[in-house]
């Protein structure tokens, strides 16, 4: 018995040595959870300076970003920064051959050549609110897990109609598997206009081959506007908006930060699964990770090779190949990570220690004693269903474009009638006239043809038995002889879909006769099957296995917490607003390899190739450099600073976030993690885990030096060790 309490001592201690500055913590929670420890650390702001209902707080210079992005808010005339790659696909879509924003960059000279994104929002954070209890009125534990969660859906959707009034936007989020809700109050402006942007051998530098990486050299940002009505309310995108009038905009320090300064980033990270088991961690590293690895890396093999030919299609597959590139090299340093991090070992062995908990006592015993045993049956059984859904994004919204380019056109086809009698139907069709003119703006048929037949092969190999579509089971064989050549030949030779021209006819003369045709249609009857088995066979099963395993997740983090109630425990990631912090610092990832926290504009230049696709430098930058004009924006040393990492826990979603210092000024832009680091996702390590940022200073360099905006530098309130200046 001692042993066992010697062991389960020294598994504890090590368990919260291992989680410093570990975490994404709820903003509305900071007084009562960890604002103790933040000041420790060295923050110099109470938590309702951070977040606050009652008074401006840094929350109300939050800006999630078109949903999957953070920005912060700059100016008191509605200026955002977020990352290069965050507005990339905006710059890409204003870029012709003609007008090469990508290549030559973009700076609107004023307000009139800001340009509209329609689409595009800014969502604010109003308050978040803790609805536990409403949300679980009415529950009883002997409920069946179905009617369960019909409780939870429909109280959640009363809680949410009831607070979406006055413009605002609520929405009930669970937490911790559902042992937690928190309703997010928002609001939305749909205006948002691209103001700056730096060439992509700024914005991009270091290009595939940089991504996830340290030492970093990228100019990562981008700046945007929100507009407003009169009123400052949300308003459609109208010429005659005006600049959103913030509560709170950020400050930004020329300082800079010493090793072991403290950082945190404030944003909206979008997912973890800190709480998986190990057998969930092992169908990650094993199965999912490589399968999805080899499919990215077969289509980014066409892609690149396309881009690399013709300007033309550069620019139509920029913004597609970055997509497909990113979490293609994130997932092999995730893998890396958690494999050198031996992730499943240390999983295992908290496993066994929560087992040996369970089995100590009675009641454990009857509450937890067959927890991790129901766990490892619930993930086996879901693991096939997971594959089928992965495969089906990868495919799909991944891979060969033509397949979900013709299901743009299903509501049109199956609703028709319904359409024409309402009078919809020329809006409709008219709509379609227009997503298949920006379709083909940014469309290239061979390239897609080869992604085709390259991503075919692999998601028939892969799909789990008896997943597979009816089309790929019956017509396929029959029709096409099983072959994709075949198939291809077909599909982007003789479909509707396969060009602008055919498309457009269709649409042009479209009657209930017309759509009879698709029946022929190869694309069409291929679309329709995937999605078809996709929604009545993967996504079902998918749904069902998966809330039988959240289920018991639920229980066994409430279980952890008993089991360790000394520990801080916080909720999984879900692209709600949270706050990490840590210091300033560099790593040593692997043996005899440390690296520093900071790089320079010397670095960028160390690593410039004239003509290399991710290492080509415009000449403004080179002549900046060899005469040293920096400005005010040099460090102390007189070195122009460009990257610097830090220990703040991030993920997806905190692309675009603010790295602020201990008074809550803004010191550089979240962009990245180093590659060793994407294993956070799953499990952290501060010795190992490094996020990103880039430098507030090299920022403002390019902004003012670089593209001579000054009018932008104008707008910012910007500290120095000497108080606030103006810069001109």
């Amino acid at each position: 018995m001692l042993k066992k309490t010697i062991a389960f001592a020294l598994f504890m201690s090590l368990t919260f040595s291992s989680f410093a500055h570990e975490g994404m913590w709820i903003p509305a929670l900071l007084s009562s959870l960890n604002s103790d420890d933040m000041a420790a650390s060295g923050l110099r702001l109470s938590a309702e300076d951070i977040y606050s209902v009652n008074q401006s707080s840094l929350k109300d210079a939050i800006v999630h970003f078109g949903g999957g992005c953070t920005a912060e808010v700059i100016s008191d005339q509605g200026l955002i920064l977020t990352n290069y790659h965050c507005g990339y696909g905006q710059v890409q879509s204003h870029s012709s051959v003609e007008k090469d924003y990508l290549t030559d960059g973009f700076w609107a000279k004023d307000r009139s050549a800001e340009l509209m994104n329609p689409g595009l929002t800014a969502t604010f954070i109003v308050r978040i609110e803790d609805v536990t209890s409403q949300i679980l009125a009415g529950m009883e534990e002997a409920m069946e897990s179905n009617a369960k969660k019909k409780i939870i859906y429909e109280n959640s959707k009363r809680l949410e109609s009831e607070f979406s009034v006055d413009g605002l936007e609520a929405s009930v989020r669970a937490f911790f598997y559902g042992n937690e809700y928190y309703m997010i109050i928002s609001r939305t402006y749909r205006d948002v206009r691209l103001v700056g942007a730096p060439p992509s051998s700024i914005g991009k530098f270091g290009g595939d081959t940089d991504n996830w990486v340290w030492p970093r050299h990228t100019g990562d940002f981008s700046l945007f506007r929100i507009y407003a009505d009169a009123s400052n309310l949300p308003a459609e995108p109208n010429e005659a908006n005006v600049p959103y009038s913030p509560e709170r905009h950020l400050q930004i320090s020329l300082e800079g930060l010493e090793e072991g300064d403290f950082t945190m980033v404030y944003g909206f990270p979008g997912r973890t699964e800190q709480y998986l088991t190990s057998d969930a961690v092992d169908f990650v590293i094993n199965t999912a990770n490589p399968l999805f690895i080899k499919m990215r890396e077969t289509s980014l093999g066409i892609i690149d090779a396309a881009m690399a030919k013709d300007d033309k299609v550069r620019i139509q597959y920029a913004a597609k190949q970055s997509s497909i590139s990113n979490a293609y090299k994130k997932w092999i340093g995730q893998n890396f990570g958690l494999k050198s991090y031996k992730a499943l070992d240390k999983k295992r062995a908290l496993e066994k220690e929560f087992q040996r908990w369970a089995e100590s006592d009675e009641d454990h015993e009857q509450n937890y004693g067959h927890l991790l045993a129901n766990l490892t049956e619930a993930n086996k059984a879901v693991e096939p269903y997971k594959l089928a859904r992965g495969l089906f994004i990868d495919y799909v919204y991944y891979g060969p474009e033509l397949i979900r380019f013709a299901n743009r056109f299903d509501e049109l086809v199956e609703n028709y009638a319904k359409m024409k009698e309402s009078g919809e139907l020329t809006d409709v069709i008219e709509g379609l006239r227009s997503q298949t003119e920006n379709f083909f703006k940014d469309y290239d048929l061979p390239t897609d043809k080869a992604v085709f037949n390259a991503l075919t092969n692999i998601y028939l190999d892969e799909m789990p038995q008896g997943l597979q579509s009816d089309f790929f089971l019956l017509e396929f064989q029959s029709k096409y002889k099983g072959s994709i050549p075949y198939l291809s030949d077909k599909i982007y030779g003789g479909s509707i879909f396969s060009s602008k021209e055919k498309a457009l006819a269709f649409l042009d003369t479209y009657s209930d006769k017309k759509a009879k045709t698709l029946d022929k249609d190869p694309v069409w009857l291929l679309m329709k099957s995937i999605y078809r088995n996709y929604r009545n066979e993967i996504a079902p099963n998918f749904s069902q296995g998966m809330n039988r395993y959240d289920d018991l997740m639920a229980t066994y983090v409430m279980a952890q917490k008993e089991m360790l109630p000394e520990k801080k425990f916080w909720a999984d990631a879900n692209s709600t607003l949270r706050l990490t912090y840590g210091k300033l610092e560099g790593s040593s990832p692997r043996d005899a390899v440390h690296y520093l926290p900071f790089t320079t504009l010397e670095g960028v230049m160390e690593k410039y190739q004239p003509g290399h696709p991710d290492f080509d430098l415009p000449q403004r930058l080179i002549d900046l450099y060899e005469q040293k004009d920096y400005g005010l924006y040099a460090d102390s040393s007189g070195h122009l600073p460009v990257c610097f990492t830090g220990s703040n826990h991030t993920t997806g979603g905190n692309s675009g976030s603010p790295a602020l210092d201990a008074e809550g000024r803004l010191i550089g832009l979240n962009f990245d993690r180093s590659w060793e680091s994407t294993m956070s996702d799953i499990m952290f390590d501060p010795d190992l885990c490094r996020n990103i940022m880039v430098d507030i200073r090299y920022v403002l360099f390019i902004i003012d030096k670089y593209a001579g905006a000054g009018h932008i530098i104008g707008e910012l309130d910007i500290v120095t060790d000497v108080g606030e200046t103006q810069l001109d």
